[in-house]
């Protein structure tokens, strides 16, 4: 060993307050002469285990530790409570999992503001453990500063007790007054107490260049600027890894200091973590949760019945091919050791669905198990679709299988809690996952830092992929495919512009470093011991996760499972649940199956509206040239509608309609490629051609898969000889070769390298056969119950307001009556009635899910409301707030009263209070002075004002604020024509990816892409520019939201007059999207032509409500029951029989009421049209 060791260095992992890579750390550390060196990031051990894996493969010693935060009392979280700072090192594994048990109880138990844990806590969880008395922020250190002497050496008394020979006291040297203020006082108490002293370095970063890198770090930390006199900053730049001559040039005068830091490093007897020759964990198989049948049986053999009687119930014939598959998986998955893991997921997913919880059909490879199908935890046949179990699991790639289950979102966390009352909730936890800095975030807050224009880094980032690393896009290195993702303008900002080529510099060195954490919104980690015993648990809010991220703590031997929640599930229960309501039908897709051509039919129209996985424009277009009619043909939809494999859409779509021109390279891939029409797909396919053609195991075609999808170019040339030309297996197996197949050499040459090319785009075929079982089940709920399913969806985005704008102008522009919230009809959430939908109550703004249940219970029980002083009487009891009322009458829910809104605002605020007067009567008996009691108020009774309704404009934005869409009519109403002539709407923006940092990429639409709109002008704005000059933005409202528009100086003139508020407008120019931000550059803006508005009504003629009714008693009641139900000031006229009637009740005009009637008596039958006077 040499002779010095680094024991206090902070990695990436103190969360931007270190910026010690681990990748680049013991490069570092071997160059200057060590071969040991220690992980101490404050509070945490995020970094701990892969700390240990790097310095395994650098042949360094990994010293595992912590500089924990230290208080007197870790349960008082209050602003007195004072921490301090103290380097905790892992002599062994005892040490380490007393480490781990006071890093989880200072996050669990302690944390306040940071990670806590008290003196007492540390001498329970002391065995095991190094102790060092930490930097300028340690309590020996701060005592001393506070001219405390005595107190300082209290401190280390009592350290020295709970660590006996283990403890010593920190000395650092980083040119900092208060450091050589103390440092003879530190060795004062050393002397006195006798205590070993050790020299350290606090580590932050590699080099003594990259102090300025630590500073832009704690300014991206802190949100401060480089310039900022008052913000937290390292003092000098001596906090690097420096050599060990350095060191002991700087402690001359205490040489055995630097010495004990290769004592301490030969006290470390034990590796913390069992790492194989590869350098990963090696698997604990003593932290597998087992499976124990409570029927007493083994798991092997309750697993075996549980799946035979689920086979005969998933298949009634059991043909020899089924039999034979059964036996091998069953046979493979005992061999390998996972019986239990397949009956710890069955058994939750058992659990889920006997309490009626949605579970999906499946995800991932694991779809291609017939155990997995005939037990339950997948609903995908994978024979009929040629799933290759293989794929998910063989013996000859040892890998624990991984089943990932979507259950409905809005319940997903009912099984979480089964599973951690199952197994110990101090044996399941959630999974930590980390932000880093990415691309365009770590230029951004550099930029910030500098205090660089926006505008300048604008220029960078709407440049960058958001995907590419910043070197990549630089052109400096090529990706992880090896392919060149440079972008020249960007190259040439670099090259040209030293201030901005300062930015990126710095940008590209801290690009990566972790930022934060947060809890992986599905990981959920099952363990057979408590893992606080095993790994550090953190907090994250509420929630307890682990510090290892997933692939961690499976690879340390722990059950890692992702329970995803998943809204369509949700979506499809609640329509099944609907469809039974109002029809009486149980839909069960087991029995229904997937070859209904109705939903086919529906798919290849492409009304693919709230249709899983297919909704986009793009899979729209995609879904209407193709015309899908079988399973198979959404199975590969789904496959193919992604970067990369959308080229080969073309081929397919003309395959597929024209099979005879399918020409198959040899005849070997027909039964492959057949069901795909000759188009290579799927990874499964890669694996069969492999097989079929090459010879190979599907085991061994499942590795060459694997180095395909990696761009192994070494291990891809050697499997390539071996599949054209034949050889030996990674098993020892003789591998015939396509030669020896019969394929000529040029051609299986040509196959594997077309193969090659496209193996990191094919698609796991078992995941897209889960995700088609969805993608149909929605389209046949939509075909044959559109309205409930619609129901469904709106009310699984009922405070989504855009999301329910979406759905609402759909179930219009298909003519489906959309009724407005109404006191009597309307149930808490949107619901189907007669041939439309009516608004659910709960949809509007601020009124509660409690109230709106309270108010559909009263009416339920006692009645449909007469009036609104009845409502008011009967409700007002309730606790209703006058907001909530209020936002009542402007949405129109009273509008059915025959009052109008204005009269009702004008009096609900007194006859609330009447009611609530009445109801303080009721409830106290009180006695008048002349002793009688109080008389009850009989009839709420309203005295309403003689004033006009509100104007149609002011109704309308009223009931935008409180509904968040319009319901009785639309601004744009007048412009639907020109609105369909252009070539933008605000819908588009819903449809992006967006990666790790928020960055939003568009699928739709792109920067600098020509548009046009069709909008209503909100408002606007005036800029005054630097020069002078004057710019317009402009808000304009279309069907779908709202988008702002920008006229430059240029137009501003002739464009001002145009924009005027409330005015319709087409806008012409070009999309710009910055910062997730779309904007309409406008170049033209005109107003709406005149002859589009709807034309002006003759002032001589009153709008009438004409009805053409068949001679049928029951049908004119029907009718009078709705007219009765929208009473206004519209004369009605009833032509029965030949002759025309006049109704004495009038009726206002809207939606509800066109819907209502054409669901009697047919649209046809109901006109509103212009009658003079």
């Amino acid at each position: 060993m040499g002779d010095f060791v680094h024991l206090h260095l902070h990695t990436e992992y103190s969360l931007l307050d270190g910026a010690a890579r681990i990748d680049d750390l013991f490069r570092k550390v071997k160059e200057k002469g060590m071969d040991a060196v220690a992980i101490t990031d404050h509070g945490n051990m995020f970094g701990t285990l892969y700390f240990a894996e790097c310095a395994k493969k650098a042949g360094v010693k990994a010293i595992i530790g912590c500089e924990l935060y230290l208080c007197s009392d870790y349960t008082d979280k209050t602003p007195q409570s004072d921490t301090d700072h103290l380097i905790l090192l892992c002599k062994n594994k005892i040490g380490y999992k007393n480490l781990v048990k006071l890093d989880s109880i200072a996050y669990v138990d302690g944390f306040y503001y940071k990670p806590r844990v008290d003196y007492k806590t540390l001498r329970e969880h002391s065995e095991g453990l190094i102790c060092t008395s930490a930097c300028l922020a340690g309590r020996v250190a701060k005592r001393l500063l506070r001219n405390d002497y005595e107190g300082a050496r209290a401190t280390a008394a009592e350290l020295k007790d709970i660590f006996g020979e283990d403890f010593y006291l920190e000395i650092q040297d980083h040119g900092l007054s208060e450091q050589k203020a103390i440092i003879p006082l530190i060795m004062s108490i050393a002397e006195e107490l006798d205590i070993p002293l050790v020299a350290t370095n606090d580590v932050h970063y590699l080099e003594r260049e990259d102090a300025e890198m630590q500073d832009v770090v704690m300014c991206i930390s802190m949100k401060k600027t480089i310039d900022d006199p008052n913000r937290l900053k390292m003092e000098s730049d001596q906090s690097y890894l420096k050599s060990p001559e350095e060191m002991k040039a700087l402690f001359p005068y205490c040489p055995e200091a630097v010495a004990n830091t290769v004592k301490i490093a030969e006290k470390v007897t034990e590796p913390v973590f069992d790492l194989n020759e590869k350098c990963e964990p090696i698997r604990d198989k003593t932290l597998i949760p087992g499976y124990v049948p409570d029927n007493g049986q083994s798991a092997y053999d309750f697993l075996k019945d549980l799946a035979e009687k689920g086979l005969k119930e998933r298949y009634p014939v059991i043909t020899p091919e089924i039999r034979e598959r059964f036996d091998y998986e069953l046979n493979t998955i005992h061999t390998m050791g996972f019986i239990e893991y397949y009956l710890i997921v069955w058994d939750f997913i058992n659990y889920a669905k006997s309490v009626g919880i949605p579970v999906g059909a499946g995800r991932g490879s694991g779809v291609s198990s017939i155990i997995a199908y005939s037990v339950g935890i997948t609903d995908v046949d994978p024979l009929k679709y040629s799933l290759l179990f293989e794929r998910f699991l063989n013996i000859e790639r040892v890998s624990m299988p991984d089943f990932d289950i979507d259950f409905s979102d809005e319940r997903r966390g009912e099984v979480v809690e089964y599973v951690r009352r199952k197994y110990g909730s101090d044996k399941v936890a959630q999974i930590v996952t980390f932000g880093t800095l990415a691309s365009k975030a770590a230029i951004k807050d550099v930029a910030r830092v500098y205090k660089v224009p926006y505008s300048e880094v604008d220029r960078i980032t709407k440049l960058m992929d958001g995907k590419s690393t910043i070197p990549e896009s630089l052109g400096l290195k090529k990706n992880k495919d090896g392919v060149d993702v440079s972008v020249k303008e960007l190259r040439e900002i670099y090259d040209e512009d030293m201030n901005l080529r300062k930015i990126i510099d710095m940008a590209m060195r801290v690009e990566g470093l972790p930022r934060n954490t947060s809890m992986h919104a599905a990981g959920v980690v099952i363990c057979a011991k408590p893992i606080a015993d095993n790994v550090p648990l953190q907090r994250n809010g509420e929630d307890i996760t682990t510090q290892f991220d997933m692939k961690e703590v499976e690879q340390l031997g722990m059950l890692k499972m992702d329970f995803l929640g998943l809204r369509t599930l949700t979506d499809v229960k609640k329509a099944v649940d609907y469809v039974k309501e109002d029809f009486g039908v149980d839909i069960d897709f087991h029995k229904i199956g997937y070859e209904d051509m109705g939903a086919y039919e529906l798919i290849g129209e492409g009304d693919t509206d709230a249709v899983f996985q297919l909704e986009s424009p793009g899979m729209k277009k995609f879904m209407r040239n193709l015309r899908p009619t079988t399973f198979e043909d959404i199975i590969a939809g789904i496959s193919l509608y992604r970067p990369g494999p959308m080229d080969s859409i073309p081929n397919y779509i003309k395959f597929k309609h024209n099979p005879d021109t399918i020409v198959y390279k040899h005849e070997l891939l027909r039964p492959i490629l057949e069901a795909s029409y000759g188009t290579l797909i799927y990874q499964e396919q890669v694996m069969q051609v492999c097989q079929q053609l090459g010879g190979f195991s599907l085991g061994q075609a499942d590795i060459v898969r694997r180095a395909m999808g990696k761009k192994n170019a070494d291990e891809m040339e050697r499997q390539k000889k071996i599949f054209v030309y034949g050889g030996i297996g990674d098993k020892g197996q003789t591998i015939d070769g396509a030669i020896k197949r019969g394929v000529p050499e040029a051609v299986a040459i040509d196959i594997f390298d077309e193969m090659a090319g496209f193996a990191k785009y094919a698609f796991n075929k078992s995941h897209a056969a889960a995700y088609a079982a969805l993608s149909y089940q929605t389209a046949y709920l939509k075909k044959y119950y559109p309205n409930e399913f619609l129901c469904s969806i709106l009310n699984n985005r009922v405070n989504n307001i855009e999301e329910v704008t979406k759905y609402l102008l759909y179930l219009k522009s298909r003519n489906v009556p959309v009724y407005p919230p109404d006191i009597n009809m309307s149930k808490p959430y949107f619901s189907c009635e007669g041939k439309g939908v009516r608004f659910g109550l709960v949809a509007l703004r601020n009124v509660g899910l409690s109230n709106i249940n309270a108010i559909v219970d009263e009416r339920n029980e006692n009645g449909k409301f007469a009036s609104f002083e009845d409502f008011i009487m009967r409700c007002g009891g309730m606790g209703l707030n006058k907001r909530l009322v209020e936002n009542m009458i402007l949405a129109g829910v009273f509008d059915s009263f025959g009052i109008y809104r204005s009269r009702l605002i004008a009096v609900y605020e007194e006859l609330l209070d009447r009611v609530a007067l009445i109801n303080k009567q009721k409830n106290s008996d009180q006695i008048s002075l002349f002793g009688d009691i109080l008389q009850e108020e009989i009839e709420l009774v309203a005295n309403y004002p003689e004033i006009d309704e509100y104007p149609h404009a002011y109704k309308l934005a009223k009931e935008k604020a409180v509904l968040g869409v319009y319901i009785s009519g639309h601004p744009l109403e007048s412009y639907m024509n020109r609105i369909k002539s252009t070539t933008f709407n605000t819908g588009l923006l819903s449809y992006y990816d967006e990666d790790e940092d928020g960055s939003r990429t568009y699928t739709e639409i792109k920067n600098d892409m020509s548009v046009s709109m069709c909008g209503v002008v909100l408002s606007t704005h005036r800029i005054n520019t630097r020069s002078g000059q004057t710019m317009l933005a402009v808000t304009l409202e279309d069907l779908y939201g709202q988008l702002e528009c920008i006229v430059f100086p240029k137009n501003y003139d002739k464009l001002k007059t145009v924009a005027v508020e409330e005015a319709g407008v087409v806008v012409s120019g070009r999309l710009q999207i910055k910062e997730n931000e779309v904007k309409i550059l406008a170049e033209k803006m005109e107003p709406v032509e005149e002859e589009q508005r709807a034309k002006p009504a003759d002032p001589g003629a009153r709008e009438t409500l004409g009805l053409i009714l068949p001679d049928s008693d029951a049908v004119l009641n029907d009718v009078f029951d709705v007219l009765t139900s929208y009473r206004g000031d519209i004369p009605v006229i009833i032509n029965r029989g030949g002759k025309n009637y006049t109704i004495k009740d009038r009726v206002r005009k809207c939606e509800g009421l066109k819907g209502e009637l054409s669901a009697v008596i047919g649209e046809k039958n109901v006109v509103f049209f212009m009658k003079k006077q």
